[in-house]
C-alpha cells in the first residue's frame, strides 16, 4: 500500500466538515417523520399482509390516520388504540382503526396515555427480540461456513423472477460468487409501498418483497451448507420505501443492502427531505441487524466525467460516511462505494485508478468498502471489455476491497448470461490467486503520479466541503455539485409523504434502535 500521501490531520478535518454539514439535515430528522417510517413501524408489530387487490395493510393503516390528520402522533400510539379497543393481532387493529373515525375515539386520561405506551413498548420489545433471534441465526451460519478472504466477488441476478433468479443465484455460487445481488425491477424506488409476496414479472430486476427475499435466503442457505461457504445476499434499500425494505432485508436475514439517500436524490429524483429521514430509519435497522450497506458514489462518475469528478467521489463519501455513524453503523458495515471508470483511452489510466482506489483505501482504512467495475466505456468488443475488467480485478485486489462486483464482458449488450457470469467468476479467481498480497510488495513513490493525483483529488475534496459546509448541503446538490445533476429541496417524488410530529410523537422502535 501507499505511504501516508494525506496527512492525518487533514482526513479528521475533512471529516469535520461533514460532520458540520448533516448537522442541519438531522434536525430535519429529528423534526419529522414520513409515511414510509410509519409503515415501517406497523411491519415490526408483524403487519406483514395485504388487503384487496395486495394493497399493503400497513399503506391502509397509514393512509387512513394521514388523512385523519393524526399521523404524526405516530402508528404506534394508533396501534396501541386499536389494542385498547380490543384488537387481539396486528390485522384486527387494522380493521379497527380503518373502520372507525379517529375523530371519535374518546381522549384518554394522563394515567391511560401512560399505560397505553408502555404497552406497546413492551410489545415492540418482544418484537425487536424476534428480530434480533433471527439475525443470530444468521451469524451462527456464517460461524459454521466462513467466507473466504475478501476482496468478495459480488456477481448479480436480474431476471424479474425470482425463481429463475434462485436458479441463477445457484449456479453462480457454485461457479466461486461471494455474494449474489438480486437486482430490483426498473422504477420501484418510485412506488410508496412494497408489492405483497413473490413476483415472477419483474422488468430489469425482480419486485424487492419480503417473500422474494425470503425465497433466495432460503435458497442461498441450502447453497452454503453444501459448497461449505457462506453465501451473502444483497438487495436494494432506496427510494420511497427505504425503511420498510430495510426492515423486510433484517426479518429475512440478508447481509447487505443498497442504501443510500443522495442515490435516490440524484438519480431517481426522491424529494430530498423525505429520503434523509427515511434514511436515518433504514440505517438504524441496517446498524442492529449487521447489514452492510452499500452507497452510490460510483453512480457519480457515470454522469460526470470520472476524471474530473474524482473528488465529488471523495467529499460525497465523507459525508455518507458522517451519515452512517450518526445511525449507529460500524466501519465494517460501511461498503462505501466507487469505481473504475476513468476514460480507457487516457493515458495512465491504470495508476490513475490506482491513486483514486488507494485515496479511498486512506480516508476509509477500516471500511470494507465496495468496488465497481468498468460500465460506462464499455464496448461490444468482447475481448477489450474481459481485459478492462482485469484490470479493475488488479486494481480491488491491490487497495484491499472489501466488495467487488464483477464486470462482464458483455456489459454494453445485452444482460449476461450465465456463461459470461461464469468467465467474469473464473478471471477474478485467478487474479485473486495471482496477486494478493501486491500490496505489502510495492511502496508507491510519494512525490510519483499516484500520489500527486491523490493529494490533487483530496485537495478538491476538502474544497468541496468547505462549500457544502458554508452553502448548505441543499444548496449543494441544487448546485449540481454531484454527479452533475440538480435538485431543489422541495421538488421530486414523495414530500407529501413527510409530515412534522407532534409533540407527543410515539415510536418506540426508534427509541430502541437509538438505545442501542
Amino acid at each position: 500500500m501507499p505511504g501516508p500521501f494525506i496527512e492525518d490531520a487533514r482526513i479528521e478535518h475533512a471529516r469535520k466538515l461533514a460532520d458540520e454539514i448533516v448537522n442541519p439535515i438531522f434536525d430535519l430528522i429529528r423534526r419529522n417523520t414520513t409515511v414510509s417510517t410509519e409503515r415501517t413501524v406497523l411491519r415490526f408489530f408483524g403487519l406483514s399482509g395485504a388487503g384487496a387487490r395486495g394493497v399493503p395493510l400497513a399503506n391502509l393503516m397509514v393512509d387512513k390516520l394521514k388523512a385523519a390528520g393524526v399521523l404524526n402522533k405516530g402508528a404506534a400510539y394508533w396501534y396501541g388504540r386499536a389494542l385498547q379497543l380490543g384488537a387481539k393481532s396486528p390485522l384486527e387493529a387494522v380493521e379497527r382503526l380503518t373502520a372507525l373515525p379517529t375523530e371519535k375515539l374518546a381522549p384518554l386520561s394522563p394515567e391511560q396515555e401512560h399505560n397505553l405506551r408502555e404497552e406497546v413498548r413492551a410489545e415492540a420489545r418482544a418484537a425487536m427480540d424476534d428480530l434480533k433471534a433471527r439475525i443470530a441465526q444468521r451469524e451462527a451460519l456464517q460461524k459454521q461456513f466462513p467466507m473466504p478472504p475478501a476482496p468478495h466477488k459480488y456477481v448479480i441476478v436480474a431476471t424479474g423472477n425470482i425463481y429463475d433468479d434462485v436458479d441463477q443465484a445457484r449456479a453462480a455460487a457454485q461457479a466461486g460468487a461471494d455474494v449474489i445481488a438480486v437486482i430490483r425491477s426498473t422504477a420501484q424506488s418510485l412506488l410508496d409501498y412494497v408489492p405483497h409476496g413473490a413476483t415472477t414479472e419483474g422488468y430489469g430486476g425482480t419486485y424487492a418483497t419480503q417473500e422474494n427475499f425470503r425465497i433466495m435466503r432460503e435458497a442461498l442457505d441450502d447453497e452454503s451448507r453444501k459448497l461449505k461457504r457462506y453465501i451473502q445476499l444483497t438487495n436494494y434499500s432506496s427510494g420511497l420505501c427505504m425503511s420498510e425494505i430495510a426492515f423486510c432485508a433484517a426479518y429475512e436475514k440478508l447481509d447487505m443492502l443498497l442504501n443510500d439517500a443522495m442515490y435516490g436524490i440524484l438519480f431517481r429524483d426522491i424529494n430530498m427531505r423525505r429520503t434523509f429521514i427515511d434514511q436515518y430509519f433504514s440505517r438504524r435497522i441496517c446498524a442492529l441487524a449487521g447489514i452492510i450497506i452499500n452507497t452510490g458514489e460510483d453512480n457519480y462518475i457515470t454522469t460526470a466525467d470520472a476524471y474530473d469528478a474524482a473528488h465529488t467521489v471523495i467529499a460525497s463519501q465523507f459525508i455518507n460516511e458522517c451519515f452512517a455513524k450518526r445511525a449507529g453503523l460500524k466501519d465494517w458495515q460501511l461498503g462505501i462505494g466507487h469505481a473504475y471508470e476513468i476514460d480507457p483511452y487516457r493515458e495512465d489510466t491504470l495508476l490513475l485508478e490506482l491513486s483514486q482506489a488507494m485515496l479511498v483505501r486512506r480516508c476509509f482504512p477500516d471500511a470494507p468498502l465496495k468496488y465497481m467495475p468498468p460500465t460506462k466505456h464499455k464496448e461490444t468488443d468482447i475481448f477489450f471489455s474481459h481485459a478492462y475488467d482485469v484490470m479493475s480485478n488488479l486494481v480491488a485486489m491491490w487497495t484491499r476491497q472489501g466488495i467487488q462486483l464483477l464486470g462482464m464482458m458483455t456489459e454494453a449488450m445485452h444482460t449476461p448470461l450465465l456463461a459470461d457470469r461464469y468467465v467474469a467468476l473464473k478471471s477474478a479467481a485467478y487474479i485473486h490467486r495471482a496477486a494478493r498480497g501486491i500490496d505489502e510488495e510495492f511502496t508507491v513513490r510519494e512525490d510519483g503520479k499516484i500520489a500527486n493525483r491523490a493529494r490533487e483529488v483530496f485537495a478538491r475534496a476538502e474544497q468541496l466541503l468547505q462549500e457544502c459546509r458554508d452553502e448548505g448541503m441543499v444548496t449543494a446538490i441544487g448546485r449540481g455539485h454531484f454527479g452533475d445533476v440538480k435538485r431543489e429541496e422541495t421538488g421530486g417524488k414523495g414530500l407529501d409523504g413527510v409530515l412534522e410530529k407532534a409533540p407527543d410523537y410515539f415510536n418506540p422502535f426508534l427509541e430502541l434502535l437509538e438505545a442501542q
